[in-house]
């Protein structure tokens, strides 16, 4: 399995400190809409609605923000979004996986092929790079949960199936099935958790020198920018001497 991108940490940090809250907002806001919409507004009752007011919590997103989403999701005027997954390839050979929430697909498709044409790369069909991931639950706490050798047994005792540690946290990982049970499980044996969520993990993962990195940021950047993209995942990692010129 591959390990985490503390890469990908270090961005998401960033993007917080750089003043992106009201687009992760609308984003997360999206989400909970779709969700309630797609199930029960009630998220003891709707697993996807439960993991996604999570993760709004995480980010601080406040309590009538929430509660405006859900009951967005029973009005009969509520957008009809459509979940749609891109895959395309980077500078370098690099997977790229975009996922979007639309209510205009040709918007959203002439786009993202637009975004992977301006930064060098190019994108594909449906399948061409998602073979090299694995859809797994990720549910991720900080360093203060506990050592790794107890945040590991936590993690076996719930039903997990593989645990990353490093300085940053703990990411634990199981099956897309068992997200909700593990996560539950893990909350009563650590405390609550960062985020919990359904990813795509990349199988292996490349190096990229400081041009390649470049220019793949600029991709990331492209997409996490357009309102329809909720999640983008890639299969390369930034050598702590590149990042630090980037």
């Amino acid at each position: 399995m591959a390990g985490h991108s503390k890469w990908a940490n270090i961005q998401h940090r960033k993007g917080k400190q750089d003043g992106i809250r009201s687009k992760m907002f609308s984003k997360l806001s999206k989400e909970i809409t779709v969700a309630a919409k797609m199930g029960d507004p009630d998220p003891d009752k709707n697993p996807r609605l439960r993991l996604a007011v999570k993760a709004a919590k995480a980010v601080s997103m406040p309590k009538d923000v929430i509660d405006r989403a859900v009951k967005k999701s029973q009005m009969g005027d509520a957008a009809d979004y459509t979940e749609i997954r891109y895959e395309g390839y980077g500078t370098g050979g690099i997977a790229v996986i975009v996922e979007a929430l639309t209510d205009n697909l040709n918007r959203t498709a002439s786009n993202v092929r637009s975004y992977f044409t301006k930064a060098g790369g190019n994108m594909g069909q449906t399948g061409s790079v998602s073979h090299s991931f694995d859809r797994v639950g990720e549910i991720s706490y900080p360093p203060a949960a506990g050592s790794a050798d107890d945040v590991m047994m936590a993690a076996i005792e719930a039903g997990a199936e593989d645990v990353e540690s490093d300085d940053d946290g703990h990411w634990i990982y199981c099956k897309v099935e068992d997200l909700s049970t593990v996560s539950d499980a893990l909350e009563k044996a650590l405390g609550e958790s960062t985020e919990s969520k359904l990813v795509w993990r990349p199988q292996s993962r490349t190096e990229v020198d400081l041009e390649t990195a470049q220019k793949l940021m600029k991709l990331v950047d492209l997409l996490e920018d357009d309102d329809d993209v909720q999640e983008v995942t890639h299969n390369f990692d930034v050598p702590e001497e590149v990042a630090a010129q980037l």
